[in-house]
């Protein structure tokens, strides 16, 4: 069966349920609280790529897609080496906008409006079910005009979800997701996209 948008897959519709029972309970295995679960901060490591991708496209607006509870984007200084030291990241991409959208994060639940010159998507996709990825995917590039990035990870979570599953419901290898972003790209060529997939530590772009 074709998912989509308006026809998830029961799977997904479950999923969603769980992680916005995580964002307002949070993970008791870790011992986390709702505060420290999914806070957006897996963002970090990946500021200068998509600070390279904003320069080489001139993007302005962006849109967090996942953003999970969007800490990143508080007042939060950061130091990137050979570059120096910023008071946000957003004062470091220096861009004019970033839009915050995650399904099950109630500030930022609602499906933005819109286009965006870019769109990031890090720790996101991997969580997602693997009938609902192009959907997903494809959903994520009709939002920009100019580039998307994606960081997936590859392997198991260190977070459980309530029912005791691990968060990480679609472990796949890079080409599995590298063929869905090819996929995907087809229908949006002025948009650069660059995908980082990484196995336990090993980065694949």
């Amino acid at each position: 069966m074709n998912f989509s948008r308006h026809n998830p897959s029961p799977r997904h519709l479950e999923l969603m349920q769980l992680y916005r029972r995580l964002h307002d309970e949070g993970e008791r295995r870790l011992g986390l609280a709702p505060e420290a679960t999914y806070p957006g901060k897996s963002l970090f490591p990946h500021a200068k790529r998509i600070k390279d991708l904003i320069a080489s496209t001139g993007a302005q607006t962006l849109l967090d897609y996942g953003c999970g509870k969007g800490y990143q984007y508080n007042p939060t200084k950061i130091a990137i080496p050979g570059e120096g030291n910023w008071d946000s990241v957003i004062d470091y991409w220096d861009v004019d906008e970033v839009c915050c959208y995650d399904p099950c994060y109630e500030p930022y639940c609602k499906l933005p409006e819109g286009k965006f010159d870019g769109v990031i998507s890090t720790d996101v996709l991997e969580h997602c079910p693997e009938g609902d990825v192009r959907w997903i995917v494809a959903e994520i590039f009709s939002y920009a005009t100019r580039f998307v990035f994606a960081n997936i990870a590859c392997y198991p979570a260190l977070t459980t979800l309530p029912n005791g599953e691990n968060a990480h419901c679609t472990v796949r290898p890079m080409m599995w997701w590298k063929a869905i972003f090819d996929e995907a790209a087809k229908d949006h060529p002025g948009v650069t996209w660059k995908l980082v997939v990484e196995d336990h530590g090993n980065r694949d772009s």
